[in-house]
């Protein structure tokens, strides 16, 4: 990985949830190449130890831990052997989040008639699996912030940077739990931010545009790997007419987890998305 810039973590312990994902396990290579004991937090396990096995082969610090960010117990268990391996948590990322096909509609907009036709429409979200949606993003940045936090308090400098979205500002067609749960986050962002302020702690958050994961790729690209109409229809929204590539996030992240150089800054959400937040479609 070529860093955009680097900034000094060394001795310092960063968490992250999600890590055995695209986009955050780039940021925990990231961190890692700055000298940060990288803790790596997933509920698949194998996934965590693959950016382990990457990471240490690169003479980085890291290990991954397999954890629920769901189960308050799982990650205090998680957190006592972070605690032993590396020492307390001075820098959280909260990457763990997704989407369910239980709470996304069929169709972008509702057609008379789809209440009793066969298709999913709005009538026919599963209230489990909203809920399932809502709490995989929300309550899985608030139970990890509640674990881990509580040894940031004491520290003169942490920074906690939660993963929000494009949906946070305008919510996208079919998932309105998903666009909800990011709007959430955006808003706890900035509760926590003003709840910390007297403490050490700056709480940010970045919201990525639109980046090929491994949870999107199926609605983005066809079985022969051509864009969907909906890829199409991003691409139109985004001026800059591309998807974003992961390490464009690197920047961001990094400027927020720098004391020198964002120790003012606390409570903002930065979209990092080609311009798709700023396009009105004319």
């Amino acid at each position: 990985m070529k860093l955009p810039f680097k900034i000094d973590l060394s001795g310092k312990t960063a968490v992250i949830t999600g890590a055995g994902g695209v986009l955050c396990s780039m940021f925990a290579e990231a961190v890692a190449a700055c000298g940060a004991n990288a803790a790596l937090l997933d509920l698949n396990e194998a996934a965590a130890k693959a950016v382990e096995e990457k990471l240490t082969a690169q003479g980085c610090s890291a290990k991954a831990y397999q954890c629920n960010v769901l189960d308050k117990g799982s990650l205090e268990a998680a957190h006592e052997r972070i605690l032993a391996d590396f020492g307390g948590c001075d820098i959280l990322i909260n990457g763990a989040g997704g989407n369910n096909p239980r709470a996304t509609t069929e169709k972008e907009t509702y057609e008379p008639g789809d209440i009793d036709a066969d298709t999913k429409s709005f009538f026919d979200l599963d209230a489990v699996g909203v809920e399932f949606v809502f709490n995989l993003n929300f309550l899985g940045t608030l139970i990890p912030t509640q674990v881990f936090a509580a040894d940031m308090v004491s520290r003169e400098t942490a920074a906690i940077v939660n993963v929000s979205s494009m949906n946070a500002f305008t919510p996208l067609t079919k998932i309105p739990a998903y666009s909800g749960a990011k709007a959430a986050i955006s808003n706890f962002t900035q509760w926590l931010a003003v709840h910390f302020a007297k403490t050490g702690i700056r709480v940010n958050a970045i919201a990525p545009g639109f980046f090929v994961t491994n949870q999107n790729r199926a609605l983005l690209f066809d079985e022969n790997g051509n864009p969907t109409p909906r890829t199409e229809k991003i691409l139109a929204a985004t001026p800059m007419g591309r998807f974003g590539e992961a390490e464009e996030l690197i920047g961001t992240l990094l400027w927020l987890l720098s004391k020198e150089a964002a120790g003012f800054v606390t409570g903002i959400v930065v979209p990092v998305d080609g311009g798709f937040s700023a396009y009105s479609g004319v």
